[in-house]
C-alpha cells in the first residue's frame, strides 16, 4: 500500500467517480468533498465520455464492472482522448485484469475493499505525475537527451521521434524521464517504482513491465536495438545508440 503523504488536493482538483454501488459512491464522494475536491459521479458509465469532455477532470476513479458500459473499453477510450489520471477501483483482483487495465492506459489499480487513506494516497501520487510541479533540475542535469532519432526535451516535457511528436501519457513521460536522466545506468525495479509511482509501490513490478512495453512500442524502431534494456530480475537501463563516427 502506498505511503500516506500530503493529501491536500491542488485547488479545484476535480474527480470523476465512475461507480454503480451507492454505498461506495457516498463513502468516496463524502470523503473527497470534505477535503476540498470537486466530484462528479457516473453510476452507469454511459455518460463518462460526455462528462470527461464537458469538465476538465484531474483524476478518474473507474470501476470495471458497470451496468451500462465495459470498464476496460472506457479506460481505453479515456486514454485515447485525454492524459487524465486514471485509477481503476475494482473487485476484480486478478493479475490479468490489472495488467489489462494498465495496458489500456490506467495509471494505477486498486482492489476492493480498500481504505480511504489508501485511496487518498494513490490520488495524491497520481496527481504528482499528471499535474507535476515545475521541476528545478540540478545544474548538471541535462535539459535534452538524444538517443538516435528520439529526442527527449525534459524542460518542455516533449518527446519526438524522427522529428514527429510522440504522445506519451504523464506516467509514461515520468518513467522515460527517470531512465533518460541516467543513461546506461542500471535502475532497479524498486528505484523506478519509488521515483515514478511513489513510496509503497516498490513491489508493483507489473506496473514497470507494462509501462516499459508501452514506451518501447512508441519509441523503438523495427530492427534497431531497444532503447530500454531489461536486466532480468534487476531492473532497466536506458541505452542510447552510440554516436556515429565523425
Amino acid at each position: 500500500m502506498p505511503a500516506v503523504l500530503d493529501q491536500a488536493p491542488v485547488p479545484s482538483t476535480r474527480v470523476l467517480l465512475v461507480e454503480d454501488d451507492p454505498n461506495i459512491v457516498d463513502l468516496i464522494r463524502s470523503n473527497l468533498l470534505v477535503r476540498g475536491f470537486l466530484v462528479d459521479v457516473s453510476r452507469t458509465g454511459v455518460d463518462v465520455l460526455r462528462l470527461a469532455e464537458a469538465e476538465a477532470h484531474d483524476v478518474v476513479l473507474l470501476d470495471l464492472m458497470l451496468p451500462g458500459a465495459d470498464g476496460f473499453e472506457l479506460c481505453r477510450s479515456l486514454r485515447e482522448h485525454s492524459g487524465v489520471g486514471i485509477i481503476v477501483i475494482s473487485a476484480r483482483g486478478g493479475e490479468g485484469d490489472k495488467v489489462r487495465a494498465l495496458n489500456l492506459g490506467a495509471d494505477d489499480y486498486m482492489t476492493k475493499p480498500f481504505g480511504i487513506e489508501e485511496l487518498l494516497a494513490r490520488i495524491t501520487a497520481t496527481l504528482r505525475r499528471t499535474r507535476p510541479a515545475p521541476v528545478h533540475p540540478a545544474p548538471e542535469a541535462p535539459g535534452r537527451v538524444e538517443a538516435g532519432d528520439v529526442v527527449v526535451d525534459l524542460d518542455a516535457r516533449l518527446v519526438t521521434k524522427a522529428g514527429e511528436r510522440v504522445h506519451l501519457t504523464p506516467t509514461e513521460l515520468a518513467l522515460l524521464r527517470e531512465l533518460a536522466l541516467h543513461p546506461r545506468v542500471l535502475l532497479s525495479h524498486a528505484q523506478l517504482l519509488r521515483r515514478v509511482w511513489g513510496q509503497g509501490y516498490e513491489r508493483e513490478t507489473e506496473y514497470l513491465r507494462v509501462y516499459v512495453r508501452r514506451l518501447r512500442a512508441k519509441l523503438d524502431s523495427p530492427g534497431a536495438p531497444t532503447l530500454i534494456v531489461t536486466e532480468p530480475r534487476l531492473g532497466y537501463r536506458f541505452e542510447p545508440p552510440p554516436d556515429p563516427p565523425p
